[in-house]
């Protein structure tokens, strides 16, 4: 399994790339791989405020529900509304169309905390 180079990963499976300030979240292709078919996302609102670590919705699948987790914090500027009505987009580009929310960090320094492509693909390894 391959993850991108330019994100920074959770332990819980969720990923994050940054550009000037704010974060593109998303779940991995691991974390699809291991829900199944995604059915149901729960959204966060515009403007949420979220602390690294803490919850900002579900994910709900053909096998399971998952809690996402916030891998910054921040507040939501954006949200992907195309998961409504299209939630396999996770399972189909989890890294790119499935994106989940975008957010304004509230402190970059918290990245460091997180593992790079390299760190994450042992910890799949490991989980497996």
């Amino acid at each position: 399994m391959e993850f991108p180079k330019d994100l920074k990963y959770t332990m819980e499976h969720e990923w994050i790339r940054v550009n000037n300030g704010r974060g593109v979240v998303g779940i991995t292709t691991f974390a699809q791989d291991q829900l199944g078919d995604v059915v149901f996302v729960e959204l966060p609102k515009m403007d949420a405020q979220l602390s690294q670590g803490g919850t900002f919705g579900v994910v709900e699948s053909v096998k399971t529900v998952s809690d996402l987790f916030a891998p910054a914090s921040g507040r939501v500027t954006a949200v992907n509304k195309n998961l409504e009505t299209q939630p396999e987009l996770i399972n189909a580009d989890p890294h790119g169309k499935g994106w989940i929310i975008e957010i304004e960090l509230s402190d970059p320094k918290e990245l460091d905390k997180l593992m790079d492509a390299d760190q994450y693909a042992k910890q799949c390894e490991n989980e497996q």
